[in-house]
């Protein structure tokens, strides 16, 4: 299917051949720049659809209320049933009642079908989360998990190949320092060590304070590190390997060691989460493999032209490309900076064929976009192929407070955490409450709203629409039929729902193109409220109406499940037949 043959599309290619026919007719030059597009009315009573098509070019065609006289009679008659123009200059469009049943039958009804693929097929590859491995997943974690696992189910639905990636960042000193932390905390458990916090303003290197029995003040303290060092010293061959180290003082090595079973430990529990979340990733990336290849420094002489000496340090000139300042990539000392290790792992990317790239970041990467995307760019990759997006901070709210958050010292709420809190439905809820609101825009996670099994809880009630409509099937009747369909008379309430059905696929192309699964929740709340009303007129309870007309509903219905279901789907929510909850 092409992108054309959503509904959206068809009225706006019939809109092109439209402005063609009228700007001959008016004898006006065919390369005239117009500006043509369609939009969904801003209330039922204009119509479905609306162009300001007349009202956007009136500078260069003239008269808006004239010239739509020439222009309205052009419009395909099979299309519409009824046009109409509103000041300053809208044409307004109302579908007819038959191509939209012809629409369903043919796009909704098609498992092949149903959505539009893009015209171009990409190669994706989508980095997501990429958590550091010091600790558990965080809120804005779980966001990027529900969000970017939603977006690659959306991209797929347009034909691409989309491969979901995390980028480990299981090198350097926080990953030593990790392995530090644990390691002081066996001592304290099971040694009767008795640690000293560092003081502020103390340089002291942190080898130096693991003989000194003093814990860094950037130490991790989640109860999680405990975790870790119990964990590895009630297996045999780890205790003895701890012991033998121990015995010999040797510290800094033990604390290496420590570190390698940290990250085993919590990215272990991180995939654990990920996977009750419904985040499944094809392929989780090591730094540290690229360092154990070389592959880090080895980056530096495709990066030569724009790298200058400065201090003993290489310098990457990222001004070139739009950064603030320049920036370091090789210290003095030879270690490269985690710039350089990035842009090693992103080389990677364009090396394994990726004709897109896609990552999305935490709140406090903003700055770090241009640099990354100039190294792209002399790498030789089109900058238009690489996009980033940001997820925003999560403030959790209980009885309207927001709910403190830390990290280090242990005081912040994790996405087991949450999920533990919301209990069995958790995946579905926390995935929708993430999704719901714009990725780019801090989100207020309201627990006990998410908490609460009423119809207020907004995908509760999306789902119940879905329940209510198997329950239909269940105790009525359960039957597609087309002629009966086609033969259904259309009161308000029913076209209103046909006409919400038939905007499913372009609201998932729009979601996809976009980039923005809220789009999809919204829809999805709003078919949801157009199911209720039309399910609460009592002409259209099928238990009341003849046979024909029962099997014209039942079809009806099946049609908005069918949307319901996989819309739900795309956002890896199910979409339950029966639900126990207690909802109004």
């Amino acid at each position: 299917m092409k992108e054309t043959e959503t509904l959206k599309q068809l009225i706006l290619e019939d809109l092109k051949k439209v402005s063609k026919e009228f700007i001959k007719q008016k004898n006006l030059n065919d390369d005239l720049d117009l500006k043509i597009r369609i939009e969904y009315s801003r209330s039922e009573k204009f119509g479905d659809y609306s162009t300001p098509y007349l009202m956007e070019n009136k500078d260069v065609l003239g008269d808006a209320k004239t010239n739509s006289e020439i222009l309205l009679p052009l419009f395909d008659k099979n299309l519409f049933r009824e046009i109409n123009f509103t000041m300053p200059g809208f044409i307004n469009f109302k579908i007819s009642d038959v191509f939209l049943k012809k629409f369903v039958k043919e796009k909704i009804f098609s498992e092949k079908e149903i959505y539009a693929k893009s015209l171009k097929q990409e190669k994706i590859i989508f980095e997501y989360v990429s958590a550091n491995p010091t600790g558990p997943l965080n809120i804005v974690s779980a966001r990027a998990s529900a969000t970017g696992d939603s977006i690659c189910n959306l991209l797929e639905t347009l034909g691409h190949e989309v491969h979901r990636e995390f980028y480990v960042n299981d090198f350097g000193n926080q990953v030593f320092l990790l392995g530090a932390s644990c390691l002081m905390r066996l001592r304290e458990k099971y040694f009767g060590v008795e640690l000293k916090l560092q003081e502020e303003n103390d340089s002291t290197p942190i080898g130096i304070l693991l003989e000194k029995n003093i814990l860094p003040l950037e130490a991790y303290r989640g109860e999680y590190i405990k975790d870790i060092a119990t964990s590895s010293y009630e297996n045999p061959e780890r205790k003895k390997n701890i012991d033998q180290l121990l015995e010999e003082k040797k510290y800094s090595e033990l604390a290496s060691e420590f570190s390698l079973w940290a990250v085993e430990f919590n990215l272990n529990s991180q995939k654990k989460d990920l996977e009750n979340f419904g985040t499944k990733f094809d392929l989780f990336y090591s730094e540290k493999s690229l360092h154990d290849k070389n592959s880090v420094l080895g980056i530096l002489p495709k990066l030569e032209k724009d790298i200058f000496l400065e201090d003993g340090k290489k310098v990457f000139k990222s001004t070139n490309y739009g950064d603030d300042k320049d920036r370091v990539v090789l210290r003095e000392d030879g270690r490269p900076t985690y710039l350089l290790a990035d842009i090693a792992y992103h080389h990677t990317k364009i090396e394994r064929g990726f004709t897109k790239i896609i990552n999305i970041w935490g709140p406090d990467h903003h700055g770090y976009i241009a640099r990354l995307r100039g190294a792209m760019i002399s790498l030789g990759y089109n900058s238009e192929n690489f996009q980033i997006l940001i997820a925003q901070q999560v403030n959790l709210l209980s009885k309207g407070e927001k709910q403190k958050m830390g990290k280090r010292i242990g005081k912040f709420q994790t996405m087991s955490d949450l999920t533990e809190y919301l209990g069995e439905n958790a995946k579905d809820v926390g995935r929708y409450f993430f999704i719901m609101r714009a990725l780019e825009s801090p989100l207020d996670f309201d627990l006990d709203l998410a908490k609460d099994e009423s119809d207020k809880n907004p995908v509760y009630y999306i789902q119940y629409a879905h329940a209510r409509i198997c329950s239909i099937f269940r105790e009525v009747i359960n039957e597609i039929d087309f002629d009966s369909f086609d033969k259904l008379e259309l009161n308000e309430e029913r076209r209103n729902l046909l006409f919400y059905i038939t905007r499913f696929s372009e609201e998932v192309l729009d979601s996809a193109k976009m980039m923005e699964p809220h789009r999809l929740c919204v829809y999805l709340q709003n078919l949801s409220k157009v199911f209720t009303k039309f399910y609460s007129g009592k002409e259209n309870r099928l238990k009341e109406v003849d046979e024909v007309t029962k099997k014209g509903l039942s079809t009806l219905c099946k049609a908005t499940a069918i949307c319901l279901k996989n819309g739900l789907g795309l956002l890896g929510i199910s979409a339950p037949e029966k639900l126990e909850k207690s909802i109004a």
